[in-house]
């Protein structure tokens, strides 16, 4: 049986800085200590107490803040203590197969099993860890709804629910499917949302299958990683791949380059390659285990550039991703935080830069609007200036001021810390 450590074991105050002091039990808290957590994160300091009383959460803090841990750590607490069951569900593959990755930590020092149930998988060796029944179930939407009617699993014993990136879960079309499971659930659970923007749609889950839920808001929805620079160039659509080699020349370290298309994303890939880049692909065509290559490739430096749809734009935890590089905007501008939310992660700083065409006026707008910030506009010196200068002008942009902090440099037209 655990026990609750609201004080150190010496019986002293409780450092500010660390998880004592959470209701985090002793073995808990040996595990975070060998795994290097020492101090808790914004979000895991609020939620954490409040998931360990039973409350119903939504949590919004931006990407890379250590969401995973503030549901993980009080689930397996619940679980040692209580039993019962724990799902949790993501949108995509990658995203479950990191939350796994993660419980499984903490989970198997106390001899839990967990199930990664995602589809592109084989049925076969789910179905068999399912019928090892495991304490915690981390899913998608619909390989989820597979094994449930095909009855591999039950939800009876079932008493947290966790929906990560719930914003996402929706805006893949999941809305039906989240339905269907939860309305399979037992009523008498805990359940948790969390994510980096929280939009109405969401309320609907709230108001039928939450109760009385405490909003935990370490920044308003819609607020960037704190670490990263970010900037827009506004460009010609033939002048795109021209300015996107010489960025790609200036930085030496890691990066993700996002595209709207499959499509575009194979076109990139292979003109990319063509040029003598290092560089991985993954997008919904791609198979798991293929997904899987190209992004353990980018993580151990196979790959030096990764190019890829928004489905990479959640569950992709590599620390050490230098630039984040919008060459298309995203369709939903909502997915901007999370894009650029892949670099300066772990208090690392980290730089995004954007590409707009002259008739993206309004994408760019409802951009800042969300971020609450304008974005500075720079010009690149190897690129014709009327390329960027007329365009600018014909459009209306502006070079906006830069962000808090950082001054205009000469050269490259770059914000710099101060």
């Amino acid at each position: 049986m655990l026990q609750q450590n609201n004080t150190p074991q010496s019986g002293m105050p409780a450092p500010a800085g660390d998880f004592f002091g959470l209701g985090i039990a002793p073995k808990i808290l040996e595990i975070l200590e060998r795994i290097k957590f020492k101090t808790p994160t914004p979000i895991q300091r609020k939620a954490i107490p409040l998931a360990m009383e039973g409350k119903d959460v939504i949590g919004i803090a931006q990407t890379g803040t250590g969401k995973t841990h503030a549901f993980a750590i009080p689930m397996i607490q619940q679980l040692v203590q209580k039993g019962g069951m724990s799902v949790v569900l993501a949108p995509t593959r990658e995203l479950a197969l990191q939350i796994d990755e993660a419980i499984r930590i903490l989970a198997l020092p106390f001899g839990m099993k967990t199930a990664c149930l995602i589809g592109g998988a084989p049925m076969r060796p789910q179905e068999e860890t399912l019928r090892r029944r495991p304490q915690i179930t981390i899913a998608t939407p619909g390989r989820l709804i597979d094994h449930l009617d095909r009855h591999n699993l039950q939800f009876v014993k079932v008493t947290m629910l966790v929906i990560d990136e719930a914003d996402r879960m929706l805006d893949m079309g999941f809305s039906a499917q989240v339905d269907k499971i939860l309305k399979n659930m037992p009523r008498e659970r805990q359940t948790m949302l969390f994510s980096a923007t929280i939009p109405a749609a969401i309320m609907q889950i709230v108001n039928k299958y939450m109760k009385l839920p405490i909003h935990v808001e370490i920044a308003p929805s819609g607020t960037t990683a704190e670490h990263v620079v970010q900037e827009l160039y506004i460009v010609k659509r033939e002048a795109k791949f021209r300015l996107l080699s010489k960025v790609l020349a200036q930085f030496h370290g890691s990066v993700l380059i996002f595209i709207r298309t499959k499509h575009n994303v194979r076109k990139m890939t292979r003109a990319l390659r063509d040029i003598g880049h290092r560089a991985g692909e993954i997008h919904s065509d791609k198979s798991l285990g293929q997904r899987r290559e190209a992004l353990e490739g980018f993580k151990y430096g196979r790959y030096r550039i990764l190019v890829a749809t928004d489905i990479a734009s959640r569950g992709i935890d590599v620390t050490h991703i230098e630039l984040v590089i919008n060459y298309d905007l995203p369709q939903d501008i909502e997915n901007y935080v999370h894009r650029i939310g892949r670099t300066g992660r772990a208090g690392r700083k980290g730089r995004a830069i954007s590409f707009a065409t002259p008739d993206q006026r309004m994408d760019v707008k409802n951009i800042e609007r969300l971020i609450r910030m304008q974005l500075p506009v720079v010009r690149h010196p190897e690129i014709p200036a009327e390329e960027f200068d007329q365009t600018q002008a014909a459009v209306g942009f502006k070079p906006a001021r830069p962000q808090s902090g950082y001054r205009h440099s000469g050269g490259f037209n770059r914000y710099h810390k101060r």
